[in-house]
């Protein structure tokens, strides 16, 4: 049964093995998350849970949201993700899901948005390749040709050029999980995950 939770990246650092080898990994804290929600298919149609996670102050909250978590006599939680699951039976409300419900040497899939970059030119968005640099050459930098003259007269839609870089949603799969704190709800897991540190993400085990 695969296990999802919601976590925090910490940040990078690297450990090394009993050879003597480096391996790069990222700190992530995962969880706990309180199932604030559980959907089935008699109720809503399709088989589901809520998770909440990141308790903040009641104030930080709406009332609507108030509502809703105290129908699970939940605290007041940041974060809510609702995550399929045809075994929706199997939990109950209120449960407290841990990292410890991931084992060290399992695979997991995270899911998070991107460091953003703000507005990018050709080059550092789409890996284009610059003009000459020769002394006469006044293209360096620009993005040459978007179409054709009369005909058709228009830019097509999604033609690549500057604009916007950076945060969106990225999926990052088979991490493998290389240490983990159930004291402190830290994991390790080899490679890199999306965002800065601070980022919100998903994490699900296989």
């Amino acid at each position: 049964m695969g296990v999802h939770l919601l976590g925090t990246k910490i940040g990078m650092t690297q450990i090394f093995t009993s050879e003597g080898g480096c391996i790069p990994v990222t700190v992530l804290k995962a969880g706990p998350c309180m199932i604030t929600q559980i959907k089935t298919l008699d109720s809503d149609g399709y088989s589901a849970i809520q998770l909440g996670y990141s308790q903040v102050s009641t104030h930080l909250l709406t009332k609507s949201q108030l509502g809703h978590l105290n129908k699970s006599n939940a605290p007041a939680l940041k974060y809510l993700r609702e995550y399929k699951t045809s075994e929706s039976t199997m939990f109950q409300l209120g449960q407290i899901l841990k990292v410890d419900h991931i084992k060290i040497g399992d695979q997991v899939k995270i899911q998070g948005n991107t460091i953003g970059k703000g507005f990018s030119g050709y080059q550092k968005r789409h890996h284009f390749s610059r003009g000459p640099m020769s002394h006469g050459c006044k293209n360096h930098r620009q993005p040459g040709s978007i179409g054709a003259g009369t005909t058709p007269g228009r830019v097509f839609p999604g033609k690549k050029m500057a604009g916007r870089l950076g945060g969106n949603k990225t999926t990052i799969k088979n991490l493998l999980v290389v240490d983990i704190n159930t004291d402190h709800n830290l994991m390790l897991v080899k490679g890199s995950v999306p965002g800065k540190p601070g980022t919100i993400l998903s994490i699900q085990s296989s």
